[in-house]
């Protein structure tokens, strides 16, 4: 059996494309975590959690912005994920809670890149500058990728964004955000850099299919965290 306990101080990342169930794995984490094992745990989103953040995700998110470049994208989720990192995330970690994230920077090698020429270079020299701090860059211990096709992935967005501007009503699909309205070969090409970090860096993720029952999907979340606290990452 895992030491559990081990995982205290320990940065796990949530991540995989639209509709893969991932938010859900993480509140079954939490309570596995925290109510079961007697962990203190810090549960976050990105972009979101601080104030600041919050303010981002919904410029972020929203339908209307139609305009925004890319570069632009990347930048303001770099800039979110900072404040969040500095005010939430070094915290917990430094009081050896175990950080949860829902998206991290995987995220952005997953959706921006490619877009307006931007490289996995410049995009994890940026995550750097957004992740560093006085005790150095702090990169996620493990990040769970939740793997499902885009058509089935598609298929279980529902719509839940409240427009801000009074013109998002005009907008072909006002109830998605503005990430979820891109083509479906866009999503396809999201997945497939997700599961290309992974096989670049097997040991810091976890590829988990989604496609099944929520159960038997955090049956392999508790077996990779498991082997995690049992190697006792440093």
């Amino acid at each position: 059996m895992p030491d559990w306990q081990r995982l205290r101080g320990k940065f796990i990342v949530v991540d995989g494309g639209e509709g893969c169930g991932k938010s859900t794995q993480a509140r079954k984490l939490v309570h596995f975590l925290q109510d079961q094992q007697g962990l203190p745990v810090t549960l976050v989103r990105d972009p979101g959690t601080t104030d600041i953040g919050e303010k981002i995700r919904a410029i972020l998110l929203d339908p209307a912005n139609t305009d925004m470049a890319m570069r632009c994208e990347m930048l303001l989720y770099m800039a979110a994920r900072s404040q969040m990192m500095a005010q939430m995330i070094r915290p917990a970690l430094e009081r050896g809670e175990v950080v949860l994230c829902d998206r991290f920077v995987s995220s952005t090698l997953a959706y921006q890149l490619g877009g307006d020429g931007l490289s996995r270079e410049e995009i994890t020299a940026v995550g750097e500058v957004a992740i560093g701090g006085p005790g150095g860059v702090r990169w996620p211990d493990l990040a769970l990728i939740f793997d499902l096709d885009v058509a089935k992935s598609q298929a279980r967005v529902t719509p839940k964004f409240v427009p801000l501007f009074k013109n998002a009503g005009e907008l072909p699909d006002p109830g998605k955000d503005r990430i979820e309205q891109r083509p479906i070969e866009y999503h396809r090409q999201v997945r497939q850099n997700y599961l290309a970090q992974a096989a670049a860096a097997p040991e810091r993720h976890a590829v988990i299919d989604a496609s099944r029952e929520p159960d038997a999907i955090f049956a392999d979340v508790l077996e990779a965290l498991g082997a995690m606290a049992d190697e006792k990452l440093e």
